[in-house]
């Protein structure tokens, strides 16, 4: 028979400590501490924030998202059909937050330009913006790092279209080191692959000024549902009537003087006598 080696099942504990069974029945009524209670979170439940978090100025989306907003410190994937289009109409009220407290937010590689007075209608102070003009996937994820490395930006927004997934988990390790939230905006096509990202939503135009947000991941129970959050462009919200808000109740009138054509006439008659002799 081979003797006992220590360590192994039947072993006793060491002098002094208690062993496994009497620790979970100490421990069985005893509260977790505040620091392990913050960092656990349990599949059944919407996870709470482990660090600060930032309103996404949407409340029918906070309150979805865990700690109600945007993580600080760490990465949020957002994922679009066309870049450059809903993924600003979804950041812009975190974006101007940030910029009206004086911090600035970095741009990296954004397919277009930022257009000032667009921004400023959205309430984005452009003074604190810095916008990073990179193309090749190489210089962006290479700016994109040596932004987060720098931790000094209330948000950095970098467009990664094609991006590892050992890159990714690069970055969101060093997302700790930013004050604010860190955003990749990655092809829609991405939502298939795995990704260390606690935090991926996808986003697109639907109609009457909103947008349709798919929370894809997120640390709790998975969002079945889709939100549709109204985000109308600064510009356009004071001038527009009630009437043009709603664009898809809007039934088109074809003019009684309209010019039609002797073939479309034609066409039209023979609908209109099969449809009396039917009757």
């Amino acid at each position: 028979m081979l003797p006992a080696t220590p360590g192994l099942v039947g072993a006793s504990p060491p002098h002094g400590l208690p062993s496994p069974a009497q620790n979970a029945a100490l421990g069985a009524h005893e509260p977790l501490p505040h620091e392990v209670e913050a960092a656990l979170w349990r599949g059944d439940q919407l996870g709470g924030p482990v660090a600060d978090v930032l309103s996404s100025g949407f409340p029918e989306l906070d309150v979805h998202l865990p700690g109600g907003g945007w993580p600080c410190g760490a990465l949020t994937e957002v994922l679009v059909s066309q870049f450059s289009i809903a993924e600003l109409r979804l950041l812009s009220p975190v974006i101007a937050h940030q910029t009206r407290a004086g911090r600035s937010v970095a741009l990296i590689g954004p397919s277009l330009s930022p257009h000032a007075p667009g921004l400023r209608h959205d309430g984005i102070d452009e003074r604190h913006l810095v916008w990073i003009d990179v193309d090749t996937p190489r210089d962006r994820l290479w700016a994109t790092e040596q932004v987060v490395k720098a931790g000094s930006f209330g948000a950095v927004i970098a467009w990664l279209p094609l991006v590892r997934a050992e890159q990714i988990r690069r970055l969101q390790v060093l997302a700790s080191r930013c004050k604010g939230p860190l955003f990749l905006c990655r092809p829609e096509v991405a939502a298939q692959d795995s990704s260390a990202a606690p935090l991926r939503v996808m986003v697109r135009v639907a109609t009457d000024w909103q947008i349709a947000v798919d929370v894809l991941k997120r640390k709790g129970v998975p969002l079945e549902q889709t939100l549709h959050l109204t985000s109308m462009p600064g510009g356009l919200a004071s001038i527009m009537t009630p009437r043009l808000r709603y664009p898809s109740r809007l039934t088109p009138i074809e003019p009684s003087h309209a010019v039609v054509s002797p073939a479309v006439a034609a066409v039209r008659q023979r609908s209109e006598l099969a449809e009396s002799s039917k009757s």
